[in-house]
């Protein structure tokens, strides 16, 4: 009798990844650019004929990632930019996108632009509010609905359930950038999603030193065939070498995400009634707006991703990121080390992020090494 292993199991192995050839237990780099023919000129192997096409090195991250997610297919891109970028880019001039005010602030700038430029109809909602994607939607128009979940940076949850059947309703397609979650701890196909975004440069390979995108669909369709020639039209595949360095990266994603997850729910704990702090965001607190939504969905945690308000504003807000010893004073999220930044330094003007936000990605060191460097910043406000 064969019991069905865990997804741990399964990814760190790679899902018993081995070359039929040599027995490697590591995939191999191929760097090629083109791919020979036959002496009848048929294609050697019927898979690939040019890298900007299909390429070996991605088929083994792209495997682990569609199994991973429960999805039919998964695409690797240049970037996740390049990921989300190519799905808008399968609409047509008047079609109607939903998104949430708060998203990835590069993207939520990109798709307004772009909408202007291509003639797309963009209504942003403010996820805060129950009513406010029902209402944006147009029955026949829409045919996107984006959401992010928990939204970066103010970590609001998204109920993927109920996304779902408004694009039902309504005919659209919802597409679920779950960067943050990872299919650790959310796997939106389970919820209806179409079609789920990752930046894969964040949790997926975990070391800050690939920049990556992922899709993956729930089912390869005519749009998922848009989806697919815009990556190869545009050229936005991702290197032989970054794709190596993404499969090799996620073989120990549960333990990240795990680990980060718990040292995050530490942190806010215990910053929660902070003297200093105005509020702390994080879908872990039972007092999160969104709680018990993630709950639901995130299933062995609560990410590794907070948000801490400070009182005294922007200025206070500054001093403390500044004053940091362990947390790493840059812009990402989702690597090994923890990060912290002042956000609205890094959005600018015209953000609609509070002046007195940091945010924090958590990564795998001492919890309690983290909470006491930000408690030994939290002096510098004395």
């Amino acid at each position: 009798m064969t019991s069905k292993r865990s997804p741990e199991t399964d990814i760190a192995q790679a899902y018993r990844y081995h070359n039929a050839e040599t027995g490697a237990i590591m995939p191999s780099i191929q760097p090629s650019t083109t791919f020979a023919r036959d002496d009848q000129y048929q294609l050697i192997s019927e898979h690939y004929s040019y890298a900007r096409d299909e390429n070996p090195s991605n088929a083994v991250p792209e495997n682990m990632l569609a199994k991973l997610e429960g999805g039919e297919e998964a695409l690797l891109f240049s970037s996740g930019m390049a990921a989300a970028v190519s799905v808008f880019q399968a609409l047509s001039p008047g079609d109607h996108v939903v998104a949430p005010t708060i998203m990835y602030w590069g993207l939520r700038a990109w798709l307004i632009d772009f909408s202007k430029k291509w003639g797309l109809i963009l209504n942003l909602y403010d996820a805060t509010d129950p009513n406010a994607l029902k209402d944006s939607v147009i029955r026949g128009q829409t045919k996107i609905i984006w959401i992010e979940t928990p939204c970066n940076p103010t970590w609001d949850v998204i109920d993927i359930e109920t996304a779902a059947g408004i694009a039902r309703s309504c005919g659209a397609k919802l597409i679920v950038d779950s960067t943050v979650s990872t299919p650790i701890l959310t796997r939106p196909l389970e919820y209806g999603a179409d079609i789920i975004m990752h930046s894969a440069t964040k949790y997926l390979n975990g070391h800050g030193d690939v920049v990556a995108g992922a899709l993956v669909c729930q089912n390869k369709d005519e749009f998922w065939d848009k989806i697919r020639q815009n990556r190869i039209q545009y050229g936005a595949i991702i290197g032989s070498f970054e794709a190596w360095l993404l499969q090799r990266g996620m073989r120990t994603l549960h333990l990240r995400v795990i680990r980060a997850s718990e040292t995050a729910l530490k942190i806010a704990h215990h910053f929660n009634d902070h003297k200093d702090v105005h509020q702390v965001l994080y879908p872990g607190l039972p007092e999160h707006p969104g709680h018990n939504i993630a709950k639901k969905q995130m299933k062995s945690g609560f990410g590794g991703m907070l948000s801490i308000r400070i009182k005294g504003g922007e200025r206070a807000a500054l001093r403390v990121v500044k004053a940091c010893k362990i947390f790493i004073r840059a812009t990402s999220l989702g690597g090994v080390e923890s990060l912290i930044e002042h956000r609205f330094s890094i959005e600018g003007e015209g953000s609609p992020i509070p002046k007195d936000l940091i945010r924090i990605s958590v990564g795998i060191e001492s919890a309690d090494d983290l909470i006491q460097d930000l408690e030994n910043a939290f002096t510098k406000l004395l």
